[in-house]
């Protein structure tokens, strides 16, 4: 449980390099709002990663063995990377960053793949919705470190400096990685590329409701997705300062995080991650609400802490029932390539749809764009009764796979 921590942790604190912490660098620089939107598509990788995990699942590195061995290359390499991002100017050469940034995202997203194979294949079924609260923490405490902590400093030092030590903060998941064991291979893992490649997708495909569950995956997130992703500038927008925008993500959103993964992990026990998907999503969906009344209010120290502590709260409670429902599913054979199909989707509205939200913001306002997002959660909520209506089985079985 300790491991899915420290490993959420190291997955979620490149996420906020490549996004809000950069979002934040190049709108003080005065880089146009429009190409601040575009910058989402640098997350690519994260939508596109179930192309190269299969390679993950098919081969084994000899040192440190199957899953420990692809983590020990994507986190070096991942911090060399962010040092790199670090000695660009947004300003002066934003293709230079996009590019540098492409290869953040794809190192990250590589190390996602084995982290949540490893997971899936480390914890037993019953003990899924705990380690997935507690992965979702770390995830989420990585994300507030870039984000609060980065932004705090920048208003010390250089961004190039800031990104140096974030870099160095990635140290834990190395340690974790260095000793930890490496879990049991399942049997019947894959032994050819075929194998790897096409059989984790056919089993998928043939089981009940797989292609409403992955529509359902596109959406249940994406009105908080969208949202979130114009929030740097939006914090900006209204005059705000870094430090008083870090502090606040750091300190509030911090405590907020952690109680609302801690909460989500227990409710899941009491209630299964069938009802637990309707509660939270609802919740996800206020949240987002919450920033298009903090437009209208303008530079108010204290909403600007009730929204945040608000949407990370929700956001913790609902990422570890939609992470713990999309664990249940995969069949610990292709452990790597499903998850990563699964979590490819989650990553559609970060990156695809997301790419839009500055153009979207800048033409509509932001209160509207607020409330749009908002009731673009809708049709994911209703997308649950057809595969785990509040009355019916958990959503845990409802496809069941053949581990």
């Amino acid at each position: 449980m300790l491991v899915a921590f420290v490993m959420g942790y190291a997955a979620g604190l490149p996420l906020e390099l490549t996004g809000f912490v950069l979002k934040t660098w190049m709108a003080e620089v005065g880089v146009d709002l429009t190409v601040i939107g575009l910058f989402a598509l640098v997350g690519l990788p994260y939508t596109l990663k179930f192309l190269w995990a299969p390679v993950l699942d098919r081969f084994t590195l000899r040192l440190f063995g199957r899953r420990r061995g692809w983590l020990m290359v994507f986190q070096f390499s991942l911090m060399l990377a962010i040092l790199s991002l670090g000695s660009t100017d947004p300003l002066k050469a934003p293709w230079l960053v996009a590019g540098v940034a492409f290869l953040v995202t794809f190192l990250s997203a590589s190390q996602d793949i084995v982290i949540d194979a490893y997971r899936r294949e480390d914890l037993a079924d019953n003990e899924l919705g705990l380690g997935s609260a507690l992965y979702v923490g770390g995830y989420r405490i990585g994300m507030l470190l870039a984000a609060g902590g980065g932004l705090i400093l920048a208003d010390i030092i250089p961004f190039g400096l800031v990104y140096a030590l974030l870099a160095l903060c990635l140290l834990p998941g190395v340690i974790a990685t260095l000793l930890t064991p490496e879990p049991p291979t399942p049997f019947g893992t894959p032994v050819t590329m075929r194998e790897a490649v096409v059989e984790p997708f056919v089993e998928y495909f043939q089981r009940k409701n797989a292609l409403w569950i992955l529509a359902f995956i596109l959406m249940y997130k994406i009105g908080d997705t969208m949202a979130s992703s114009m929030t740097a500038p939006f914090y900006i927008h209204l005059g705000f300062s870094k430090t008083e925008i870090g502090a606040l993500v750091k300190l509030i959103g911090f405590w907020a995080i952690i109680g609302g993964t801690m909460a989500g992990g227990i409710i899941m026990l009491k209630l299964g991650i069938n009802r637990c998907l309707w509660v939270f999503g609802v919740l996800q969906a206020v949240s987002t609400a919450g920033f298009a009344v903090l437009s209208q209010l303008g530079n108010n120290l204290v909403a600007l802490a009730i929204v945040i502590g608000f949407e990370n709260l929700s956001a913790g409670l609902g990422t570890a029932a939609y992470m713990a429902f999309m664990a249940s599913i995969t069949n610990k054979r292709f452990t790597a390539t499903q998850y990563a199909l699964l979590t490819s989707l989650m990553g559609v509205p970060r990156v695809l749809v997301s790419s839009g939200t500055g153009f979207m913001a800048k033409h509509m306002g932001w209160a509207p764009f607020f409330i749009l997002c908002t009731l673009i959660a809708i049709p994911g909520m209703l997308m649950l009764m057809k595969f785990a209506p509040w009355s019916g089985k958990r959503a845990d079985t409802a496809i069941q796979a053949d581990n």
